[in-house]
């Protein structure tokens, strides 16, 4: 059972944003059943993927591709949520207060990011053990 699940929920990330990338080590030490892989919005599969499923290249929010949808801002951070160990699915709760509400609150954080959280001059790379959950 430890191997890696079939592809069909990635999160794409900024992958020059510590705060980011913290969020990908986070997800990936609370998804023990792997069913998510990882890829930066720098890289050529985020590109392709944004462009075949006609999503601006400016988007610098997270992005969860996950069965055929495309899921931006904090429906990406809830959907993702759902899988993860623990209590972390009950933040899908969440959900009933309107997305223009959780999407305020979300970009008011992503705005300030950098400024809060650093910023790195190259994307986060992972360890071998890790690299087979990064596509592209």
């Amino acid at each position: 059972m430890g191997g890696i699940a079939p592809i069909n929920k990635i999160i794409l990330f900024d992958g020059v944003c510590n705060l980011c990338s913290a969020s990908v080590r986070f997800v990936i030490k609370r998804d023990t059943k792997k069913v998510f892989r990882f890829a930066s919005l720098q890289s050529d599969f985020a590109r392709k993927a944004m462009w075949r499923k006609e999503i601006d290249d400016s988007v610098k929010t997270i992005v969860l591709l996950k069965g055929g949808k495309i899921y931006l801002r904090s429906d990406a951070a809830l959907e993702i949520s759902r899988d993860l160990d623990g209590l972390w699915p009950s933040l899908y709760l969440l959900k009933i207060i309107p997305r223009f509400v959780r999407d305020a609150v979300y970009n008011f954080i992503s705005q300030r990011r950098y400024q809060w959280f650093g910023k790195t001059d190259e994307c986060w790379l992972p360890t071998p053990d890790l690299s087979t959950r990064f596509v592209g």
